[in-house]
């Protein structure tokens, strides 16, 4: 059989589209390419995001905002010094970009101006951290990335 010019286009239109429909197929049916959202109910989250900005502000309005160092005993935060530390509540996250089962979120109650986090929890890499804290009845907001 003698395969002219028409059929070898025509074969090759079929063969790429099988060759992409096998890579859209392996990457929805295969676990280890997962594409989850950064959060599971990630509408909920937006909607409460104008919260975020007003914190993220007042935040600005400090004379120093919290600020964090590495040490050998893991990660230390430290929160304005004028502060008194027994005043301060809210929440802290920390979320792993690479792996949500590393992600973790813990509870601020301080008898020191500074938090903790032991070198244990924290695996070398990149670490997008979130505070939400209140001092006096003011709701504050920290976020940064960071490398550790």
């Amino acid at each position: 059989m003698k395969i002219n010019w028409g059929t070898g286009i025509v074969i090759a239109f079929i063969g790429f589209i099988a060759f992409i429909m096998y890579f859209v197929i392996n990457m929805n049916a295969n676990d280890k390419y997962n594409h989850d959202l950064v959060t599971e109910e990630y509408y909920k989250e937006e909607l409460k995001y104008q919260n975020d900005i007003d914190k993220l502000n007042a935040a600005k309005t400090l004379e120093v905002d919290i600020t964090y160092s590495k040490t050998n005993e893991g990660l230390v935060i430290e929160f304005p010094k004028g502060f008194d530390a027994e005043k301060i509540t809210g929440k802290m996250f920390l979320y792993r970009p690479s792996n949500k089962h590393l992600d973790f979120e813990t509870t601020i109650s301080l008898s020191k101006i500074h938090l903790l986090i032991p070198d244990k929890r924290l695996v070398d890499g990149r670490w997008n951290i979130k505070i939400d804290w209140k001092y006096n009845g003011k709701s504050y907001l920290y976020k940064t990335a960071i490398v550790y």
